[in-house]
């Protein structure tokens, strides 16, 4: 186990975004929790919390590597509309003290997946704990969850179907007239 230091820094920092992965026209990360790994001269890692990510579209792989300042990583593949990243997520489950930070967190290659920041403000203009009128709190609908829920343009919404919030009509006999 080597620790970090001037020789090979790396420093471990709450995100002051919002990130996002995106896979297969698809959002399967989306967190205001994340963790912003610099090391050294490495590009900048994204660790986002298991709750913040769809797991349903990865499955445990055999592979596994080991960093001397991390630990041992674990890796996914992803497998979403016939599309298949193998290995394109890792998971320092157990890291060393120094990295406890980013334990169980998730982190994508981003030559498979697309890991970009967000403005809340351009994809929710009105969450409710921004509005100040209570009539408006009870209106307002956060933009982004409409979005996950509509077609990505591959037939399928990007979540599960909300239920009904509807019902049929009671049948009666009216002649056809309402």
């Amino acid at each position: 186990m080597k620790l970090p230091g001037p020789d090979h820094p790396i420093t471990l920092e709450p995100a002051q975004t919002r990130w996002r992965a995106q896979y297969a026209g698809h959002v399967i990360a989306d967190s205001n929790d994340a963790i912003v790994l610099r090391e050294a001269d490495y590009p900048q890692v994204v660790y986002f919390p298991r709750a913040d990510v769809a797991m349903e579209y990865m499955s445990r792989t055999a592979r596994s590597t080991h960093c001397p300042y991390k630990g041992d990583a674990s890796y996914y593949t992803l497998l979403m509309d016939g599309q298949f990243a193998e290995n394109a997520v890792w998971s320092y489950e157990l890291p060393y003290p120094a990295m406890e930070q980013i334990a169980e967190r998730l982190a994508f290659y981003t030559d498979k997946v697309e890991v970009y920041p967000v403005d809340d403000a351009e994809v929710n203009p009105h969450p409710r704990a921004r509005a100040e009128d209570p009539a408006e709190a009870d209106f307002a609908v956060t933009v982004d969850g409409v979005v996950q829920h509509t077609d990505s343009g591959s037939g399928n919404s990007q979540k599960e179907h909300w239920a009904a919030n509807v019902s049929t009509p009671a049948e009666t006999d009216d002649g056809g007239l309402r």
